[in-house]
């Protein structure tokens, strides 16, 4: 939890000087169009229950990663985000075991409150919505030799909080936190099922934002 607090601290001392500088802009408004590029940290729960495999011992790595996000303002308040990033490739292991490689495409889109879309420095927001994280390239392999399948996609809930700090009319530095449902089971082709992994990731994220 340290790194995850460290993280988050370094991320908002960003933020927060960054606004202490920001000169005042326009607001924003329905109709508006925001396109963002983040740079992301994902923190995986790395939670897996099972017969076979041990209780938590499938891990995900933690990895950075880019993400482009469009938000459209239906109103001054409400706006619709859709992010979408690259298929990405992750390591998954038991225990201290590698079991191979993976990639997954977590688009997600979320139905986000805009606090104060007329403040000047800070506009604070919270979204919720939805996941669909499609699983490619699975290349797993338990101990015994065989290889093992994973669902090939998954559809889960995501929750965010974050703020924009305008630097002109149209860019704005944006911080946000997101956090992802993603689960999917592992079978192995004798045994049967052998876990539900429950990657369910707390994303960082930072980047810039214009708006048209």
């Amino acid at each position: 939890m340290s790194t995850i607090f460290t993280r988050s601290s370094l991320i908002a001392a960003v933020a927060l000087a960054c606004a202490a500088l920001t000169p005042a802009v326009s607001q924003a408004a329905a109709g508006d169009i925001v396109v963002r590029a983040r740079a992301l940290y994902l923190e995986p729960a790395n939670e897996s229950t099972g017969p076979i495999v041990p209780d938590n011992a499938i891990k995900v790595n933690s990895k950075y990663i880019w993400e482009v996000d469009a938000s459209y303002f239906v109103t001054n308040n409400l706006a619709l985000e859709l992010i979408a990033t690259s298929p990405q490739k992750h390591t998954v292991y038991a225990g201290d075991a590698k079991l191979g490689t993976l990639r997954h495409l977590p688009p997600t889109l979320t139905l986000q409150y805009h606090f104060a879309p007329d403040h000047p420095t800070v506009r604070p927001y919270i979204g919720a919505g939805v996941n669909y994280t499609r699983f490619s390239a699975v290349k797993l392999t338990y101990p015994d030799g065989n290889a093992l399948k994973l669902e090939e996609s998954s559809w889960g809930t995501a929750f965010q909080i974050g703020a924009d700090f305008p630097i002109t009319k149209e860019l704005a530095l944006n911080v946000d936190f997101k956090k992802i449902d993603i689960r999917a089971d592992v079978t192995h082709p004798v045994a049967g099922k052998a876990a539900t992994v429950k990657v369910d990731p707390i994303v960082f994220g930072i980047g810039l934002g214009y708006r048209f």
